[in-house]
């Protein structure tokens, strides 16, 4: 007669627990092994009104400048909506809105720049989310749109006349025409960015070695040569208008530091006195596109004054010889 105990009643259930479960995974198509391998569960992912801030918090300065308009739009249309929930589809949608009721300006090109930054500060936002575990990889739908194609730009070089016209026009109009004058030469020389020529501090002037630290787009910074016209203008403009040290240069007459405004308000006069400046929508990026053809212009001239100089001299003696009386015997 066979002894059954309670060890062994209590064993025969449990591997009849075990058969069942593993007959239940083998109709799944799954093995012990995927359940240990298995993801955690995923939290829940944010509302875009409750993460957009979060990420804006994270960025750069300069980031924030060019995509917080955007996430702005996104919160209006997606607010409510977590961060997981639109599609691809969706958000060429929203592309398309935005295109459709960007603000006309200047220099607009059909919305192409709207959506590109759109669905840059939406790739922003997914990249954060992917980084913080709210999303997989496989499930970013900004990945999945596609940014417009980039047309050529427009810009090119000033030809020396027509900046000569520029200047005279910003040096005899306007209500600070100091100040634009300033900004011209300081862009002429420099060929640096409006963000280059806003952070532009006295602390950050070199008279010395006619040097100025200019920090741009990017988080770039870099020792620019000027010449010691520009460098004393720069400093008799942030003594006259009582620049602080660590502070903006470039000011007022009431001593108020200049923003983008000026340059919008500045090329809008020039556009008013010089049709062509508004007819080929000029702005001061033309400027910077301008100075590497007037170096290299100087430096082909001094090029030849240095082969042709010495010919020139010799040439020159030459005739004088030759046009000295002979005498004859």
């Amino acid at each position: 007669m066979t002894i059954t105990g309670p060890d062994a009643r209590s064993g025969a259930h449990g591997q009849a627990v075990v058969d069942a479960a593993m007959l239940v995974l083998e109709r799944m198509g799954l093995t012990p092994a995927d359940l240990l391998t298995a993801p955690a569960a995923r939290p829940p992912a944010p509302t875009f009104a409750g993460y957009i801030p979060v990420v804006a918090a994270l960025v750069s300065d300069g980031c924030r400048r060019a995509y917080g308009s955007y996430w702005n739009r996104v919160t209006d249309q997606w607010g409510s909506r977590r961060i997981d929930e639109p599609t691809p589809s969706e958000i060429r949608q929203l592309v398309q809105h935005i295109r459709a009721n960007v603000v006309p300006r200047r220099n607009s090109r059909g919305g192409r720049s709207a959506a590109e930054h759109l669905i840059a500060a939406l790739r922003c936002l997914y990249k954060h989310a992917e980084e913080d575990g709210l999303i997989k990889p496989s499930d970013n739908p900004a990945r999945k749109v596609e940014k417009p194609r980039r047309l050529p730009s427009t810009r090119r070089a000033v030809a020396g006349k027509r900046l000569a016209e520029i200047n005279h026009a910003a040096a005899t109009t306007g209500d600070d025409p100091e100040l634009d004058t300033l900004l011209l030469r300081l862009h002429t020389e420099t060929a640096c960015r409006r963000g280059g020529a806003l952070a532009l501090r006295p602390q950050d002037l070199d008279p010395e070695q006619c040097l100025i630290l200019l920090r741009e787009k990017g988080e770039t910074v870099r020792c620019q040569p000027v010449s010691p016209t520009l460098m004393a203008a720069l400093l008799g403009h942030a003594r006259q208008r009582h620049a602080p040290p660590d502070g903006h240069l470039l000011r007022y007459r009431t001593g108020r530091p200049i923003t983008s405004r000026r340059y919008d308000h500045l090329w809008d006069r020039l556009g008013r006195y010089l049709p062509w400046v508004r007819a080929q929508q000029i702005s001061m990026h033309w400027i910077r596109h301008t100075t590497p053809d007037l170096g290299r212009a100087e430096l082909r001239l001094r090029r030849r004054q240095s082969l042709r100089g010495p010919h020139r001299h010799r040439q020159r003696r030459g005739r004088d010889r030759d046009l000295r009386p002979r005498h004859h015997p």
